[in-house]
């Protein structure tokens, strides 16, 4: 576990399948009613999750948050935006990276850090199909050179 992070609530494995991670920050969550509860409870998916830059606010879209079970009225929608808590230096950086072509805002990871629920976003750089092929050809000839490495140790 990084230095300075909390329990590991939720991770988007997806996201280093399918992009070149620049950069990471950590933001807050505004959250509603019992949407606390559900992730402590890890009930939280990110797999198409995203951000975006809107009138100098960071909204994260697509993240699913199931509803608090024992949750009565107060209970949320599983799909809304959500709005990231970032100092304004680092929204008004963001803004100008996102500018150039290609780069995206992806949340990779929430946690809870101090009791508060917070989330890495990774400035990303979407992969080609040709380099995805090629990270999965390096993964598996590490996996041949480790189990080669093994049964020499025996």
């Amino acid at each position: 576990m990084p230095k300075g992070r909390g329990k590991t609530i939720a991770q988007n494995k997806k996201a280093y399948h399918d992009y070149f991670i620049e950069d990471t920050y950590e933001a807050g969550i505004v959250l509603q009613g019992t949407e606390i509860k559900s992730i402590r409870a890890g009930r939280v998916n990110l797999r198409d999750a995203f951000a975006r830059i809107e009138k100098g606010e960071v909204f994260m879209y697509n993240v699913h948050i199931s509803p608090y079970e024992q949750g009565n009225r107060y209970n949320h929608d599983p799909l809304r935006p959500r709005k990231l808590l970032l100092h304004r230096r680092e929204i008004d950086k963001l803004l100008g990276e996102t500018k150039e072509a290609g780069y995206s805002l992806i949340p990779t990871k929430i946690y809870l850090k101090d009791g508060y629920a917070k989330v890495e976003i990774a400035l990303a750089k979407g992969k080609k199909k040709y380099d995805k092929r090629e990270d999965l050809k390096k993964k598996e000839a590490k996996r041949e050179i480790e189990r080669a490495f093994k049964e020499r140790q025996r």
